[in-house]
């Protein structure tokens, strides 16, 4: 059972969200658009790793994706954590193109595009840190000998994997995400054969997931982006143009003359992802470019957003 599916991290969205209400010489405009580029490729890799999962454990096991928690001061982001009958495994997912390089020799970790060669933190590091943290957490919620292992998924079968030392070592970790499956049913195979006693892995899941939250920081303010670095307007849906005209009960683009009934819906969610998890009528009245407040006003209700009668505000349900 998939207990906690993986849906577009927060982090993404607000970049996504950005980056079209920025101005085009905005000052760190290339370093967001990295920014971006990057996080969503590693989320592509990640729901690729995730089909190859689903289709041998989703039925026999309990599994949560992206998954972020706290213990003590330390916060844990794991991408999947499988639980099996006997055992408990954790995915460190990485998406690379080119050739990835791991030295046993160097315990170090490269990428190498043939041109240049970047070193990365290692993986395997990650997933160790990963692993020792998770049975931390096991164990102040009671479960002390459930057994973890790790492995570190390499999403896109065209990389090439080139190991410099100890082999067999790195192969009992790493593969390609099609070939995960098998090493953790050999794995349980192993348990089955041994007659392991069996644990609840529902139940450690729903333990899991009850501590587990989105993770969530001020990426925007990390490239110098504050609220009044944000365009406000509405984004044409068939164009993209930023700046459609509210007509009687249409939006209208002045660069294709669309129209469009709901465009002001993607507004609103920009705002409440990048400005403030609320907003006021005069506000919106801003935002969306509208001099009436009473117009404002039959938009956000019928928006699906509560308000707030004391603080006069409006907010996700």
């Amino acid at each position: 059972m998939i207990l906690r599916n993986r849906t577009k991290p927060i982090l993404l969205k607000k970049l996504d969200a950005a980056l079209p209400r920025l101005p085009r010489k905005f000052k760190h405009r290339n370093k967001l658009e990295a920014e971006f580029a990057r996080r969503y490729k590693g989320y592509i890799g990640e729901i690729k790793v995730d089909g190859y999962i689903h289709s041998y454990f989703a039925k026999n096991f309990t599994i949560l994706h992206d998954v972020t928690l706290k213990i003590d001061s330390t916060e844990i982001q794991i991408d999947s954590i499988l639980i099996s009958p006997h055992a408990i495994y954790i995915l460190e997912i990485k998406n690379y193109n080119d050739k990835i390089i791991f030295n046993t020799n160097l315990n170090t970790f490269t990428r190498d595009s043939g041109e240049i060669v970047t070193g990365f933190r290692h993986p395997i590091s990650q997933a160790e840190s990963h692993k020792f943290n998770l049975m931390r957490f096991l164990s102040e919620l009671g479960y002390h000998d459930v057994p973890v292992h790790f492995f570190v998924a390499v999403s896109e079968p065209s990389t090439v994997i080139q190991v410099i030392g100890d082999e067999k070592a790195i192969a009992k970790m790493v593969s390609h995400g099609e070939h995960i499956p098998k090493k953790i049913i050999a794995l349980e195979q192993r348990y089955e054969n041994a007659s392991n006693s069996r644990i609840n892995h529902r139940k450690i899941g729903e333990a899991i997931l009850g501590k587990c939250y989105d993770f969530d920081f001020n990426i925007l303010g990390k490239y110098g982006v504050n609220w009044s670095s944000i365009m406000p307007g509405v984004h044409c849906p068939a164009c993209g143009h930023l700046g459609m005209e509210r007509i009687h009960s249409n939006w209208k683009c002045k660069q294709c003359n669309r129209l469009s009934k709901v465009a002001h819906i993607k507004t609103l969610s920009d705002y409440l992802l990048l400005i403030k998890p609320w907003i006021t009528n005069k506000e919106c009245m801003r935002f969306l470019n509208i001099n009436s407040r009473n117009v404002v006003t039959r938009i956000l209700k019928a928006s699906n957003l509560e308000y707030d009668l004391k603080k006069r505000r409006w907010f996700k349900r």
